[in-house]
Protein backbone atom coordinates (compact mmCIF):
# COMPACT_ATOMS: atom_id res chain seq x y z
CA UNK A 1 0.00 0.00 0.00
CA UNK A 2 1.22 3.47 -0.80
CA UNK A 3 2.24 5.66 2.10
CA UNK A 4 0.48 8.43 0.25
CA UNK A 5 -2.26 8.89 2.82
CA UNK A 6 0.01 10.34 5.43
CA UNK A 7 1.69 13.71 5.25
CA UNK A 8 3.04 14.13 1.73
CA UNK A 9 3.50 17.15 -0.47
CA UNK A 10 1.24 17.95 -3.39
CA UNK A 11 4.23 17.35 -5.69
CA UNK A 12 4.71 13.82 -4.32
CA UNK A 13 0.97 13.25 -4.55
CA UNK A 14 0.95 14.36 -8.17
CA UNK A 15 3.65 11.82 -9.04
CA UNK A 16 1.33 8.99 -7.85
CA UNK A 17 -1.86 10.29 -9.51
CA UNK A 18 -0.75 12.14 -12.61
CA UNK A 19 -3.14 10.54 -15.09
CA UNK A 20 -6.70 9.26 -15.25
CA UNK A 21 -5.66 5.60 -15.55
CA UNK A 22 -3.66 5.64 -12.30
CA UNK A 23 -6.58 7.25 -10.48
CA UNK A 24 -9.07 4.71 -11.84
CA UNK A 25 -6.72 1.82 -11.01
CA UNK A 26 -6.40 3.09 -7.44
CA UNK A 27 -10.17 3.52 -7.07
CA UNK A 28 -10.85 0.02 -8.44
CA UNK A 29 -8.27 -1.54 -6.12
CA UNK A 30 -9.69 0.23 -3.05
CA UNK A 31 -13.31 -0.28 -3.97
CA UNK A 32 -13.10 -4.00 -4.62
CA UNK A 33 -10.27 -5.01 -2.25
CA UNK A 34 -12.73 -7.25 -0.34
CA UNK A 35 -14.26 -8.61 -3.55
CA UNK A 36 -16.95 -7.50 -5.98
CA UNK A 37 -20.59 -7.41 -4.89
CA UNK A 38 -23.09 -6.15 -7.44
CA UNK A 39 -24.99 -3.14 -6.07
CA UNK A 40 -27.96 -4.14 -8.24
CA UNK A 41 -28.43 -7.84 -7.42
CA UNK A 42 -25.80 -8.79 -4.83
CA UNK A 43 -24.06 -11.32 -7.12
CA UNK A 44 -20.31 -11.73 -6.55
CA UNK A 45 -19.10 -12.87 -9.99
CA UNK A 46 -18.04 -10.37 -12.61
CA UNK A 47 -16.25 -9.91 -15.88
CA UNK A 48 -14.54 -6.89 -17.43
CA UNK A 49 -16.90 -3.97 -18.00
CA UNK A 50 -17.25 -1.66 -20.99
CA UNK A 51 -14.89 1.02 -19.67
CA UNK A 52 -11.44 0.91 -18.11
CA UNK A 53 -11.46 -0.59 -14.58
CA UNK A 54 -15.23 -1.17 -14.56
CA UNK A 55 -16.79 -4.51 -13.69
CA UNK A 56 -19.88 -6.16 -15.13
CA UNK A 57 -22.04 -8.48 -13.05
CA UNK A 58 -22.31 -11.87 -14.76
CA UNK A 59 -25.87 -12.33 -13.46
CA UNK A 60 -27.71 -9.05 -14.14
CA UNK A 61 -25.17 -7.65 -16.65
CA UNK A 62 -25.04 -4.27 -14.90
CA UNK A 63 -21.77 -2.37 -15.33
CA UNK A 64 -20.26 -0.59 -12.33
CA UNK A 65 -17.47 1.91 -12.85
CA UNK A 66 -14.61 2.42 -10.43
CA UNK A 67 -15.98 5.89 -9.62
CA UNK A 68 -19.55 4.75 -8.85
CA UNK A 69 -20.51 5.24 -5.19
CA UNK A 70 -17.40 7.31 -4.45
CA UNK A 71 -16.96 11.08 -4.22
CA UNK A 72 -15.91 10.96 -7.88
CA UNK A 73 -19.28 9.60 -9.07
CA UNK A 74 -20.43 11.78 -11.98
CA UNK A 75 -17.50 14.09 -11.35
CA UNK A 76 -16.81 16.22 -14.43
CA UNK A 77 -13.42 17.39 -13.21
CA UNK A 78 -10.36 15.71 -14.72
CA UNK A 79 -9.80 12.87 -12.23
CA UNK A 80 -6.18 13.74 -11.27
CA UNK A 81 -7.33 17.31 -10.50
CA UNK A 82 -10.23 16.00 -8.41
CA UNK A 83 -7.80 13.74 -6.51
CA UNK A 84 -5.54 16.74 -5.96
CA UNK A 85 -8.42 18.84 -4.59
CA UNK A 86 -9.49 15.99 -2.29
CA UNK A 87 -5.91 15.59 -1.04
CA UNK A 88 -5.55 19.32 -0.36
CA UNK A 89 -8.89 19.47 1.47
CA UNK A 90 -8.02 16.40 3.56
CA UNK A 91 -4.67 17.97 4.45
CA UNK A 92 -6.30 21.29 5.36
CA UNK A 93 -10.12 21.40 5.40
CA UNK A 94 -10.00 25.20 5.71
CA UNK A 95 -8.04 25.65 2.45
CA UNK A 96 -9.70 28.50 0.49
CA UNK A 97 -11.34 27.59 -2.81
CA UNK A 98 -9.37 30.38 -4.50
CA UNK A 99 -6.16 28.57 -3.54
CA UNK A 100 -7.54 25.31 -4.92
CA UNK A 101 -8.51 27.15 -8.08
CA UNK A 102 -4.98 28.45 -8.53
CA UNK A 103 -3.40 25.07 -7.78
CA UNK A 104 -5.46 23.03 -10.26
CA UNK A 105 -6.23 25.83 -12.74
CA UNK A 106 -10.01 25.49 -12.55
CA UNK A 107 -12.79 28.00 -11.87
CA UNK A 108 -13.17 28.91 -8.20
CA UNK A 109 -16.84 27.84 -8.15
CA UNK A 110 -15.92 24.40 -9.53
CA UNK A 111 -13.32 23.98 -6.79
CA UNK A 112 -15.73 25.29 -4.15
CA UNK A 113 -18.41 22.76 -5.14
CA UNK A 114 -16.03 19.81 -5.10
CA UNK A 115 -14.46 21.01 -1.83
CA UNK A 116 -17.97 21.13 -0.35
CA UNK A 117 -18.55 17.52 -1.44
CA UNK A 118 -15.28 16.43 0.20
CA UNK A 119 -15.92 18.36 3.43
CA UNK A 120 -19.44 16.91 3.68
CA UNK A 121 -17.92 13.46 3.46
CA UNK A 122 -15.37 14.38 6.15
CA UNK A 123 -18.14 15.78 8.38
CA UNK A 124 -20.20 12.60 7.96
CA UNK A 125 -17.37 10.42 9.25
CA UNK A 126 -17.22 9.50 12.92
CA UNK A 127 -13.69 8.09 12.94
CA UNK A 128 -11.76 11.32 12.37
CA UNK A 129 -8.64 11.57 14.54
CA UNK A 130 -8.32 13.93 17.52
CA UNK A 131 -6.35 16.39 15.39
CA UNK A 132 -9.28 16.48 12.99
CA UNK A 133 -7.29 14.78 10.25
CA UNK A 134 -8.76 12.17 7.98
CA UNK A 135 -7.02 10.04 5.42
CA UNK A 136 -7.82 10.62 1.78
CA UNK A 137 -8.57 6.92 1.29
CA UNK A 138 -11.49 7.10 3.72
CA UNK A 139 -12.89 10.22 2.09
CA UNK A 140 -12.65 8.80 -1.42
CA UNK A 141 -14.53 5.66 -0.48
CA UNK A 142 -16.85 7.45 1.93
CA UNK A 143 -19.87 8.23 -0.23
CA UNK A 144 -22.25 5.38 -0.93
Amino acid sequence: MLTIFGEISIKEFHSFFNDEEKCLAFLAKQKWEDGFICKNCGHTHYCKGKTAFSRRCTKCKKDESATANTIFHRCRIYLPDAFKIAHLVCSDPKVPSIELSTTVDLRQMTCWKFKKKVTQCIDARTDVSNEGKIQLKEVIMGIE
